[in-house]
């Protein structure tokens, strides 16, 4: 089973350009950019590796990475606007 990519480059590459403007002149937008790639690089390894994790933690971690996910794109349709 191929797994989905889920950084934002993949996400959203419509606006590849506006990631990389906020990540350089926002620095809220990068923390949470850093954060989401970090929860996301989790979230990889445990669906690659079936590391040892409870469902329940497993399906936060994926809410965790789609609330960051949500808290970005709001940042960048913003600044599209």
């Amino acid at each position: 089973m191929e797994l989905q990519q889920h950084d934002l480059h993949h996400e959203f590459p419509e606006h590849k350009e506006t990631i990389h403007a906020l990540k350089t002149s926002n620095h809220h937008f990068q923390r949470l950019f850093d954060e989401y790639h970090t929860v996301n690089r989790h979230v990889r390894r445990i669906e690659e590796n079936n590391e040892p994790v409870t469902d329940t933690e497993f399906e936060n971690l994926k809410k965790q990475r789609l609330h960051l996910k949500d808290q970005l794109y709001s940042m960048i349709q913003a600044h599209k606007a």
